[in-house]
């Protein structure tokens, strides 16, 4: 284990030319105007950039793409270019197991997997490449070393990541095939019925909002989660006629979750497919909880998707031992559980 400690600077970054011009055109959306008057930036590039709040028009932030261009001089400002090679960071890990092939970590709620736009640093690479030393350089390439699945950066839980390629290369088989076991705990908005089934669709990009994903009639790849009811939380109780009380719906409950593919977000949008959305889930979680599941939330304060990846089981791809983690999910999902408890 590397004891190195690095400083707190930031990934060297080169800022970039501040881009200005006056536009005169008119009737035409700002994003295809922006286009034509920046021909070095793509339309889809400068949406991004007006949604960062990085072109002004005549000193006024412009951000809505699709309005009509405005008579003026606007400047765009792309963010400085940060170097594609992660710099090693001393961060704290919780290590379940660590030999001279892999690592298995529980991941903390808040850190992604490797570096991306918004993300440059803290992220598990950040930390593996500090914890590990050289052994990580380029293990499955310069941007991603190690990492051979992801969770999402507000998902914690179980992961493993390579440290040699002969692991790498094991363990990316592994999850290519799907012969991982892996379980995660969710807490639901109502809950799925029936209380145990398998969810089969197809998984990919959201036809009306690229930057989500969604069950797809045609397209997308094959997604399945087999899913079974824990527990459940909070019965309503409903008026019917001439005000007869009635029990309702449960408000919320804990739902096992376990992954034969891995899609991106596969838990979150079948959930959400079922009318069940995950709690927290500020992408997925259309409609609002119930009044009692809000004051739940906001007493146990969970600010994420309530979603923990609690086991992760697989054979060792270098000795051949089988492997099993399993962790409880982290303080918020805890009182988040026993507030709803009480409901």
């Amino acid at each position: 284990m590397a004891d190195d400690v690095l400083d707190d600077a930031e990934p060297d970054a080169a800022a970039q030319p501040v881009l200005e011009a006056r536009i005169d055109l008119k009737g035409v959306r700002l994003d295809k105007a922006l286009a034509v008057t920046f021909p070095t930036l793509s339309r889809a590039r400068l949406q991004t950039l007006l949604a960062e709040g990085a072109v002004t028009c005549d000193g006024q932030v412009v951000s809505n793409g699709s309005a009509k261009a405005l008579p003026g001089l606007y400047a765009v400002t792309p963010p400085p270019i940060v170097s594609a090679t992660p710099l090693p960071q001393a961060i704290s890990l919780t290590v379940l197991f660590e030999d001279a092939d892999l690592i298995v970590i529980d991941k903390p709620a808040g850190m992604a997997a490797h570096p991306a736009p918004g993300t440059p640093d803290g992220t598990l690479v950040n930390a593996l490449l500090a914890h590990c030393g050289d052994s990580l350089s380029g293990i499955g390439g310069v941007a991603r070393p190690g990492i051979v699945h992801r969770l999402d950066k507000d998902t914690s839980g179980v992961m493993v990541a390579a440290k040699t390629d002969r692991a790498h290369v094991g363990l990316s088989a592994l999850f290519a095939t799907h012969d991982i076991e892996r379980t995660y705990i969710a807490l639901t908005r109502g809950m799925p019925m029936p209380r145990e089934g398998r969810i089969q669709t197809l998984i990919g990009r959201s036809h009306g909002d690229r930057k989500k994903m969604a069950v797809l009639k045609s397209g997308g790849r094959e997604a399945i989660t087999d899913y079974a009811v824990e527990k459940i939380f909070g019965e309503q109780l409903v008026l019917r006629g001439k005000g007869l009380r009635q029990t309702g719906p449960f408000l919320a409950a804990r739902v096992a979750c376990a992954l034969h593919t891995g899609r991106t977000h596969q838990i979150r949008v079948h959930m959400a497919s079922k009318g069940c959305p995950i709690l927290g889930d500020a992408t997925y979680g259309s409609g609002s909880p119930a009044t009692p599941v809000r004051a739940a939330i906001a007493a146990s304060g969970l600010t994420r998707q309530a979603l923990h990846a609690a086991v992760l089981g697989f054979v060792h791809p270098v000795t051949g031992e089988a492997l099993r983690f399993e962790t409880a999910p982290p303080a918020d999902m805890l009182a988040l559980e026993a507030q709803l408890s009480a409901l």
